[in-house]
């Protein structure tokens, strides 16, 4: 008997509980064309497959027509529910609606990656597994990537592409078929003159920011040769060319603070005084712009 009123007592709470549907996506926007997979709790006479019509509607039981296009899965089945409610067809319905195949099946990766192109995908994927469908970036790339979301909405989604592993993985995006990932390259800075390796170091940083000593460091140092106290930051402004000052070696010691680099700008430390002559920063410029680039 008492086996009989736990049976009795369970069928009763599963009868009063909420059934709750899976959860859907709310990042994507169904867009004209798309094919929606339709459900209905308890009434399966009223599942469909639906393409989304260029007027942006799908054909519903009951309904006649539901307009769609531009709202979440989640939006789309609840204003289906409401107006199922309205017409007096169900009292309480729950409504299930799901992408099943996309407009485009392809997802766009533009800029710095080793292989550009159209890949396809049939479903969100990681931002991480596309781009390593796209072989990667490549040295020269900034991580901060952009992904442009297809349709109406024109979202878009700032990710940063970390150095760290974990990190990277743990705020990954999703990537939909339709979607374009665009890949910048890197701002650069140079270090030219009296320094073991001259040329252009992208700022690849995880924290995208260098300074005139992490500059002239991964330039090889100074030649012994150098005049390092009269080395000068060089910079071109809306204005024009702005030449600053830079104590080496008080920044070193650190009697004075290090200076932070913008794009583009050149750390000049020069050779002995009689080959100085006549080198300005205009000059300093230009020889930037022939400056071979190292990877570090």
């Amino acid at each position: 008997m008492k086996k009989l009123q736990w049976y009795c007592l369970l069928l009763l709470l599963l009868s009063s509980a909420t059934i709750h549907l899976p959860a859907q996506n709310e990042s994507l926007l169904i867009e004209r064309g798309d094919l929606l997979h339709l459900l209905v709790y308890d009434t399966p006479e009223m599942e469909q497959h639906a393409r989304v019509t260029d007027s942006g509607t799908i054909p519903f039981s009951f309904l006649g027509t539901v307009s769609v296009s531009g709202l979440t899965p989640a939006q789309a089945a609840e204003q289906i529910e409401h107006r199922l409610v309205a017409a007096g067809v169900m009292l309480h319905p729950e409504v299930s609606v799901r992408v099943e195949a996309y407009a485009t099946q392809n997802a766009s990766v533009m800029g710095q990656v080793q292989k550009p192109g159209s890949y396809e995908i049939d479903t969100g994927r990681k931002v991480v597994e596309v781009l390593a469908m796209a072989g990667g970036l490549t040295d020269v790339a900034d991580r901060h990537i952009t992904i442009q979301r297809f349709g109406a909405a024109q979202q878009k989604v700032e990710y940063y592409y970390s150095n760290s592993a974990l990190t990277a993985l743990s705020e990954d995006p999703m990537v939909y078929p339709g979607d374009t990932v665009v890949v910048p390259k890197a701002a650069v800075v140079y270090v030219l003159g009296d320094v073991s390796k001259p040329g252009g170091y992208p700022i690849i940083t995880n924290n995208s920011t260098m300074t005139v000593l992490q500059a002239i460091a991964m330039a090889g140092y100074a030649n012994h040769t150098a005049a390092v106290g009269k080395s000068k930051l060089v910079r071109a402004t809306p204005t024009g060319v702005v030449e600053i000052d830079l104590e080496v070696n008080a920044i070193e010691k650190g009697k004075k603070p290090d200076v932070a680099l913008l794009a583009d700008d050149v750390v000049y430390v020069p050779f002995s005084f009689m080959r100085n002559i006549g080198i300005n920063g205009q000059g300093i410029l230009a020889s930037a712009t022939s400056a071979a680039i190292y990877i570090h």
